[in-house]
């Protein structure tokens, strides 16, 4: 079996292009999932609610309030 680059050098000029533009997409794709930071900023915004609802309620008003 043929590697891909062996593979992509047989291709014509135009699908060559293709390809890069590609690789490119999947480059620029796979760079943001990573450089992206988990948010946490959210955390125990509801906590003035925990004595007056369960978490299951809690989950379902969250949804309410947020328009869900």
């Amino acid at each position: 079996m043929k590697s891909i680059e062996e593979r992509v050098k047989d291709l014509p000029p135009d699908l060559k292009k293709e390809v890069e533009t590609f690789v490119e997409a999947l480059d620029k794709r796979r760079t943001r999932k990573n450089g992206r930071k988990l948010r946490q900023d959210w955390a125990g915004a509801l906590r003035e609610f925990r004595d007056q609802y369960t978490s299951l309620e809690l989950q379902k008003k969250a949804l309410e309030w947020r328009g869900d």
